[in-house]
């Protein structure tokens, strides 16, 4: 099945580059571009892309508020957003990941990991597992201000539904999460699909939001 990409970025010259490398690959295929966040949102209800790749910043509706639209549209419930960001700098990290974006990027990726996150987001997995990503998800929520957020949904969650939370917060993919929990790759699967569907999470990189912003992982954990 290809996969259907919307590209949202105000340089049209980064934009020709990533159509250039993403349409080389058989399986992948741009349905859009847009130059403003409004652009973007206007784009992916009428493309129903699969994959929004966001810059974070542009004109008109930044990349945070166009990624909160897409998310808040039940029309929209299978687009994917994958945040390009300056990758350690970026203060805006954590909040693009709580608007309801699946992942993010640096600009300057290996080509081959670009084609590889656009694939992984696209089939509902995350791109948290970096240790850099996720060092900078618990920088963000271990800041003073920063407070468990209460979640009543979690009393719904059995005893090994709650443990797999805490291991997809630490980023372990579904294999690796068995070999921990010693079931197979289809239970710990179907695990997460059900923490996911109590919590009202879109996908993995929520379920880690989840998981932080009411103590359930803890930075440096």
């Amino acid at each position: 099945m290809t996969i259907r990409v919307l590209l949202a970025d105000d340089q049209a010259l980064v934009r020709t580059s990533f159509r250039l490398i993403i349409e080389s690959e058989p399986d992948l295929e741009v349905v859009g571009e847009a130059a403003t966040g409004a652009e973007a949102v206007s784009l992916a209800r009428a493309t129903r892309a699969d994959v929004v790749l966001m810059d974070i910043r542009m004109p008109d509706l930044d990349g945070l508020a166009a990624t909160r639209a897409i998310s808040a549209d039940e029309d929209l419930a299978g687009v994917r957003v994958l945040i390009l960001t300056t990758f350690e700098a970026d203060e805006y990290v954590f909040q693009a990941l709580r608007a309801g974006a699946s992942g993010f990027l640096g600009k300057g990726v290996e080509l081959s990991d670009l084609l590889d996150a656009i694939r992984l987001v696209a089939h509902g997995e995350a791109l948290l597992s970096p240790s850099a990503t996720k060092a900078l998800i618990a920088h963000y929520l271990s800041t003073p201000d920063r407070t468990s957020t209460p979640a009543p949904a979690l009393t719904s969650l059995t005893a090994r539904e709650r443990q797999v939370l805490v291991l997809v917060a630490a980023g372990l993919s579904n294999d690796t999460i068995a070999e921990q929990l010693h079931i197979s790759t289809s239970t710990a699967k179907t695990h997460v699909n059900r923490v996911m569907a109590k919590l009202g999470a879109r996908d993995r990189a929520q379920l880690v939001v989840i998981a932080y912003q009411t103590g359930h992982a803890h930075p440096g954990a």
